[in-house]
């Protein structure tokens, strides 16, 4: 309990809420939860639709990575007809009565069966393809002529490679590390956002909670004012002027007391729905005082935001992808050439058993070569885009850093000044509630104006609403700090 707790206010308040709670609250209600930041955090990186959503981002994005390495180990796939006809009209050529093959147009029937199976693996180094075929076909032409033939491949290896072109192989792998950990930053950001989020409801919360306190115990001190009022007015101690001011910050009271209820329910209602909680469930914010006795080195800060945040690897995920516009401009449009080779064996026969049989050769190599003779100088203008695409996305890049290092010192800087500002806000209202108190008992003794009383309790409420807004940025300072540097500096360690 806060220091500038009133314990003269306590029986009135009591007495103030009762018939209006007991109207509100019918029947034994359940416990309120005692909620505490860093269980209210908790909550919300586990059950908040926010957190959800980053999660499934995050799963989403390993399954990717994982589908993307699995696709780099040899990949085997199974590729067959069974069957495909055709019939039709087809011109073939028949032997007349002298034994000259002459050409008729006489109907048949094509049917094709063929089953083949293939192991292909990427060369990483140089981001050609080797691979391994076996294949078995069946051609069965019915009608005039008929025939049945099965050729076999029992095994081909071959390479393809492209010559002077870009390694795309090479580059995927690089974009696709720097891609696995810009989203696993970003992963990490999107829970301390969570975090910050969740500390800005829970003090709004805790705000809304001490505001109505405040204003109950305004109301019934106000109450108590009126009436003693009232009786000083009958025996002409005082002027109706008095009295009038007396009952007009009774009704300011009660007005703002109206107000209070209303920013209450709304911000728990409001911090139930960050934290995935059911809507009547009944919430308590318990808020400790005392703050961490935390001083943040800014070079560290500095330091840890370099190394941690997401802007880094966001800025060399667009590197690589710079990097690799400008190697594709230069390569792809230029000389080049593409090595096709295969070697294995065949055969033909009219049985299956028999295509395995007495296996041939069969080789194949094709050197196909591309030469640019004139291309109005599209080739340099492109390559000379994306030289400046990279120098922007450097420039860009450069700027975004600096930017964060800014940010992290002055994150740190403004830690420190939110624990100081605490102290001395813990102070005040001390003070204001201790002053409060002083001008209420001598305004009851007759010592001092109503006035004088009036101007106490504005104090002392304005200093209540700063040391609840200062403990609150104290708290969203912390996490904003461990959102900018992905560093906890209560427990010395990057988060992960």
């Amino acid at each position: 309990m806060r220091p500038s707790t009133r314990r003269f206010a306590v029986v009135a308040s009591l007495v103030a809420l009762a018939a209006p709670l007991a109207a509100q609250q019918p029947g034994p209600a359940a416990p309120p939860a005692r909620l505490t930041l860093d269980s209210a955090i908790a909550l919300a990186q586990q059950n908040g639709h926010v957190a959800r959503a980053a999660r499934a981002a995050h799963q989403a994005a390993r399954y990717r990575d994982a589908a993307f390495r699995d696709r780099l180990l040899p990949q085997l796939s199974l590729a067959g007809t069974l069957p495909s006809y055709n019939r039709s009209i087809t011109q073939v050529s028949v032997p007349d009565s002298a034994g000259n093959l002459v050409p008729r147009l006489l109907p048949q029937a094509l049917t094709t069966a063929s089953l083949g199976l293939l192991l292909t693996q990427q060369i990483p180094l140089t981001g050609g393809n080797l691979f391994m075929s076996s294949s078995l076909s069946r051609f069965t032409v019915s009608g005039q002529n008929a025939l049945q033939q099965w050729s076999s491949v029992p095994v081909t290896i071959g390479v393809s490679q492209d010559i002077f072109r870009p390694n795309a192989a090479n580059w995927d792998r690089r974009e696709q590390n720097a891609l696995i950990d810009d989203q696993e930053r970003s992963y990490l950001e999107a829970m301390e956002d969570v975090a910050v989020q969740t500390t800005g409801l829970f003090f709004a919360a805790y705000a809304a909670r001490e505001n109505l306190d405040n204003a109950v115990t305004d109301v019934a001190v106000n109450d108590t004012l009126y009436r003693l009022n009232t009786g000083r007015f009958q025996v002409g101690r005082i002027g109706e002027n008095d009295l009038l001011q007396s009952q007009l910050a009774l009704l300011r009271a009660r007005t703002s007391l109206d107000a209070a209820r209303l920013e209450d329910d709304r911000a728990l209602a409001q911090l139930r729905l960050a934290l995935g909680l059911p809507a009547d469930r009944p919430l308590e914010v318990a808020v400790s005082p005392a703050v961490p006795d935390l001083e943040p080195d800014t070079l560290r800060a500095v330091a840890e935001a370099m190394r941690n945040a997401q802007a880094v690897s966001d800025a060399a995920l667009a590197d690589v992808q710079a990097r690799r516009r400008v190697t594709e401009a230069q390569l792809a449009d230029g000389i080049g050439a593409t090595l096709q080779a295969s070697y294995g064996f065949n055969q033909t026969a009219g049985s299956m058993h028999l295509a395995y049989q007495d296996l041939l050769e069969a080789r194949t190599f094709t050197l196909g070569v591309q030469l640019p003779l004139w291309q109005f100088g599209a080739h340099g203008a492109g390559v000379r885009a994306a030289e400046a695409d990279r120098a922007r996305v450097a420039d860009e890049s450069a700027q975004t850093l600096a930017q964060l290092a800014l940010d992290a010192r002055y994150a740190a800087l403004t830690l420190s000044q939110a624990r100081r500002n605490v102290a001395l806000l813990t102070l005040a209202d001390s003070v204001a509630g201790k002053r409060f108190d002083v001008a209420y008992n001598r305004y009851v003794i007759g010592k001092i104006s109503v006035s004088d009383l009036y101007i106490a309790q504005q104090e002392k409420d304005a200093a209540l609403v700063q040391f609840v807004s200062g403990l609150g940025a104290y708290w969203l300072a912390y996490y904003q700090l461990r959102r900018v540097t992905l560093y906890d500096f209560a427990a010395g360690r990057p988060i992960r």
